[in-house]
This record gives C-alpha cells, sequence and structure tokens, in this order.
C-alpha cells in the first residue's frame, strides 16, 4: 500500500475540511483491504479483530477504530477504493507478475441485495395500478359520505391507509415507467420509431414486408419483470439451478500467476456481448493488450468474432456442442465462426 498513490483518500481532508478523518487515511486503507482479502466484509467484525488479529493490529498502528468509522470512510471513499485495482495491477505489470501472455475471461452470476420476491411483472403491475386506484377512489368517497352524513361507524384511519396504497401506487407507477423506458431503448435499438404502428419500415419511414410487431413501440411484454428493492439487478439463471435477481460479474485473468486484470458488472445475463469490453478494460487498466485470450462458448457469436477479427489480441473461444460434435458450420452464412472454428481446432505447437 505505501507503494500507490493514496492522494485521492488525502484530498478530502485537505485544509482540515468538515469531515475530517480522526485516522490516517492509509492505515484505513490498509485495514479495509486485509480485511477484505481475508473474508472478513463485516465493520464490527473488522474492529473486533482490530484486538484480537496481530496482522491487523501490525498494519493499525496501535489504533482501534470504531465500527462507524471504518463503514463511513469505506462509503465515502467507493470510487477511490475501485481505482486502487488499476494500481495493484499496474504495479503487478512492472513486478513481471503480469506477463500478458495468456488471459481467461469468464463470468459469473452474483446475488443481488433484492429478493426475486419483490420484483412485479408488467402485466401483474398493470392490475395493481387498476385495483389501488380502485381502492384509493373507494376510500375517499367513504371518507366523503362520513363527513357529509355523519355515519355512526366504527373509527377507521382513512388517512393512513389512503398514505399506503398511494405509496404502494406511485412505486408500481414508477417501476412501469422504468420497464417502458427499457422497452423504448429497445426498440430504438431495433431501428423502431414511435407512431409505426406496429409495422416495419425503411430508414424513410415507408413500410416494409415482414411480420407486424407484436407489441405497440414502448410497451414492454406482459411478463418483463422489475424488482422493487434493486431495480438495476434482473431474473437470472443460476448455475446451481433456480432463479435469483442476480448481477452478471465478468473477470480477465492473466493465466500465468492467476492474477485478475479487468473485473467488470453488468445486468445482462449472456456473456458473449461481454469478451470485447472486457479485452478493451484489460487494455484500459496495464496500458497493453494481451497477445491470447480464451472464452467458453457462453461468449460464442458472429457479430462478436467478426469485431474480434480485427484486434491484435489472439482470441480461442469455444464452441459448444458444435465444436465437440465437429459438425460443419456454414461457412457462406457464418464466415467468422468458421474461422474460429479452424482456429480452435488446430493442433497445440
Amino acid at each position: 500500500m505505501d507503494q500507490l498513490d493514496l492522494s485521492a483518500f488525502h484530498a478530502r481532508y485537505a485544509k482540515e475540511g468538515p469531515r475530517n478523518q480522526p485516522f490516517h487515511p492509509a492505515m484505513m486503507v490498509k485495514v479495509l483491504l486485509y480485511g477484505y482479502a481475508t473474508g472478513v466484509f463485516s465493520s464490527r467484525k473488522l474492529s473486533a479483530k482490530l484486538h484480537e488479529d496481530v496482522a491487523l493490529r501490525v498494519l493499525a498502528a496501535g489504533n482501534f477504530p470504531k465500527h462507524r468509522a471504518l463503514s463511513d470512510f469505506r462509503a465515502l471513499h467507493l470510487k477511490e477504493l475501485a481505482a486502487l485495482f488499476v494500481q495493484v495491477a499496474q504495479l503487478a505489470r512492472e513486478c513481471r507478475l503480469i506477463k500478458l501472455g495468456t488471459i481467461t475471461v469468464d463470468g459469473t452470476k452474483l446475488k443481488a441485495n433484492a429478493s426475486r420476491h419483490k420484483a412485479m411483472s408488467y402485466g401483474r403491475m398493470r392490475e395493481e395500478q387498476a385495483r389501488l386506484e380502485a381502492e384509493i377512489a373507494q376510500l375517499l368517497e367513504r371518507a366523503r359520505r362520513t363527513d357529509e352524513k355523519e355515519e355512526a361507524q366504527p373509527h377507521v384511519d382513512i388517512p393512513a391507509q389512503l398514505q399506503r396504497r398511494e405509496k404502494r401506487l406511485e412505486m408500481i407507477r414508477a417501476a412501469r415507467e422504468r420497464l417502458q423506458a427499457r422497452q423504448a431503448e429497445e426498440d430504438s435499438a431495433r431501428g423502431r420509431k414511435p407512431g409505426d404502428e406496429r409495422q416495419p419500415r425503411h430508414p424513410d419511414g415507408s413500410p416494409k414486408r415482414g411480420k407486424r410487431y407484436k407489441r405497440e413501440f414502448g410497451q414492454p411484454d406482459d411478463k418483463a419483470q422489475e424488482n422493487f428493492t434493486d431495480p438495476d439487478s434482473r431474473i437470472m439463471k443460476c448455475a446451481g439451478g433456480g432463479f435469483d435477481q442476480c448481477y452478471n460479474a465478468q473477470a480477465a485473468v492473466d493465466a500465468e500467476q492467476q492474477i485478475i486484470v479487468a473485473a467488470e458488472l453488468t445486468n445482462c445475463a449472456a456473456d458473449n456481448d461481454q469478451l470485447v469490453p472486457m479485452l478493451d478494460a484489460v487494455e484500459r487498466n496495464l496500458g497493453a493488450a494481451p497477445e491470447r485470450a480464451l472464452a467458453d462458448a457462453g461468449y460464442r457469436g458472429e457479430e462478436v468474432f467478426e469485431q474480434l477479427h480485427s484486434r491484435p489480441t489472439r482470441c480461442l473461444v469455444a464452441l459448444g456442442r458444435e465444436g465437440r460434435e465437429q459438425l460443419q458450420i456454414d461457412a457462406a452464412e457464418y464466415p467468422h465462426t468458421a474461422q474460429m472454428a479452424a482456429k480452435v481446432g488446430q493442433p497445440r505447437r
């Protein structure tokens, strides 16, 4: 840590600012990173280990920051802590621990801090929104009648019921708007435009042959889901079976020393569009492109292979079932896939 540039951590406390840190930032960074590296992610447990763990006591130099100080420091320096990853990778390359001869790329599903039971489909949102609007109207009408007739009814806390339903209704409306905005972006990427009347059209707006679109522009499928707790996460199939609210984490690893040289996070469950961005991330982090890159069949795709064709990195991507069974690939229809099959089939030198 003493070899890294920690000026970004010190800058927050320069000139005794309003958030002046009572503990030295370098010491706090050492304690946090050592805790994370040894599997201690809880600030309370890390604070307790400062009294028990010899390594942590040495790194803390006799200081004992409370769990709140550790938690606040982490929260205030999320970007700075993430930027240390690039510095560590660059330092490892200078020490010749990273050769960039061969890297391997793979993805894994990370469970989001959200329950899939807190998600709702677009079709269910429309039904629930209509039900809540009807209940709110009934409550308002009941309040009006009660005020006018002063009927002897049991006391009902109507304002509290209204507030609860209106809050739920607002959440559903916001979730529907997010789904509609996301669907509009996807439709625009496919060449659709508002008011196309579900008819495929040429760039000049004239209709062309083809099946009509199933839905209006920007209207999501009824099964499209949105999570109220973590809207950025998505329902994904997990490796152990089943589905859950997840993110797709990507990692590129230097094959010689097994050092991670790039890491990215996406909410797209498929891997095949992530290989090129991962190669870009490696080059951005280390200032050089790897000689070779290995990836499994999840990264396969004709468009992906076309983008890889012009890059300096020689990529080998498994072809899955077609590769295992040595099936013939139509070179006229999939020229880049056929080239990749030839590469993968070459004997090792």
